[in-house]
């Protein structure tokens, strides 16, 4: 099973792709998808869409694992983040992929085994679960470590 996870952003939206073999996970592709700095909403959300779909249609994931959004005292960057996140979804329906969401802490408590677990000790996991040879970008490593917990504890109902 192929498995693309997703944490969205306006500024950074991270991306990862695993393959789940039996309990064997083997790390296929990340990265970041970074917008340019100072461009409008509706460019930056064009720009996402456009990346997402290009990655979903090379990498032919059989399931999509993203981030549900982290809540934060910031209320216009978490509405920023909700809109990208809408997007996401949108596009993921769009390329016709089945969407599972995770929170924040069952993602770390996957993947550290702490629901409360610092960044830096998410992307210190995913390398060694993953057997990378690098720290990934902080926001790669968080859509690795959805991933790894689809392949995980998958849930039976998409979004």
């Amino acid at each position: 099973m192929r498995i693309l996870g997703i944490d969205p952003g306006s500024l950074v939206t991270g991306y990862g792709v695993i393959e789940k073999d039996g309990n064997y996970l083997r790390h296929v592709i990340h990265g970041e998808i970074k917008p340019q700095k100072g461009s409008l909403l509706s460019a930056v959300l064009i720009s996402i869409y456009r990346q997402l779909s290009a990655l979903i249609k090379e990498t032919t994931p059989d399931a999509i694992a993203i981030e549900n959004i982290f809540y934060g005292k910031n209320v216009r960057s978490l509405i920023r983040q909700a809109q990208v996140r809408g997007l996401v979804i949108f596009t993921c329906a769009d390329q016709g992929v089945a969407l599972f969401e995770y929170s924040p802490p069952e993602v770390k408590q996957a993947v550290v085994g702490y629901g409360r677990a610092e960044k830096r000790q998410v992307q210190i996991m995913v390398k060694t679960i993953l057997k990378l040879s690098t720290l990934p970008p902080a926001d790669a490593a968080d859509a690795l470590a959805v991933a790894v917990c689809h392949a995980n504890f998958g849930k039976e109902q998409p979004i």
